[in-house]
């Protein structure tokens, strides 16, 4: 019987750098987190999405779906580890582990979602992450067994300080989906994707 795997998705970022909240970036006519959360959605029977700046703006463009649960972290400007203990602390008692993905990473498909929950589910490691082109990305599962070393990892260093502490505990999946490490940071970024520049304020 295959594992319950939840989602989580860290939306909760000041987005400075694009000047207008990532999350409500425009893809295929949907917000970015709308997109994001119908995708996991496919593939995780329960989402967690953590909010922080821009929250109010952010809730009211999230889907309305009772497999949906929203969480503040109020501190989110201590980087996206404090808001990733956030979200773990709202994971149920059943899940055996989550995939956790970004609010501005739109184009994973969903087939990749499901790529990486097959790997956990056979080869067995705590942390399997998707990787495009040898370059590791999003998403990226844990196991409930690496919960407490997350919630215990210095914020300053990021999830990468428990995925870098023990290279046999991670898995790889290489998969031929750009989406995995596509950074959009800036109105630049957005352009040469082919997206959307952020709307006016």
């Amino acid at each position: 019987m295959a594992s319950r795997i939840d989602g989580i998705i860290l939306a909760a970022g000041e987005s400075r750098r694009m000047g207008y909240p990532k999350p409500l970036l425009l893809i295929d006519g949907k917000t970015f987190i709308e997109k994001i959360a119908t995708t996991m959605l496919a593939v995780v029977p329960r989402l967690v999405i953590v909010i922080g700046a821009h929250r109010d703006r952010v809730r009211v463009a999230i889907p309305r779906d009772v497999r949906i649960e929203i969480v503040e972290n109020p501190n989110y400007s201590r980087g996206q580890l404090s808001s990733l203990k956030i979200g773990l602390c709202a994971i149920q008692a059943e899940s055996r582990g989550v995939i956790v993905h970004l609010a501005d990473h739109p184009m994973v498909r969903v087939e990749s979602f499901r790529a990486v929950v097959d790997s956990y589910e056979r080869t067995g490691k705590p942390i399997v992450i998707a990787r495009n082109g040898e370059q590791r990305g999003h998403p990226v599962l844990f196991d409930r067994s690496v919960f407490a070393d997350l919630q215990n990892a210095p914020e300053g260093e990021g999830a990468r300080y428990v995925v870098n502490a023990d290279a046999s505990r991670v898995a790889y999946v290489d998969l031929d989906d750009p989406g995995i490490n596509l950074d959009l940071d800036t109105p630049a970024d957005l352009a040469r994707a082919g997206l959307p520049a952020p709307p006016k304020k």
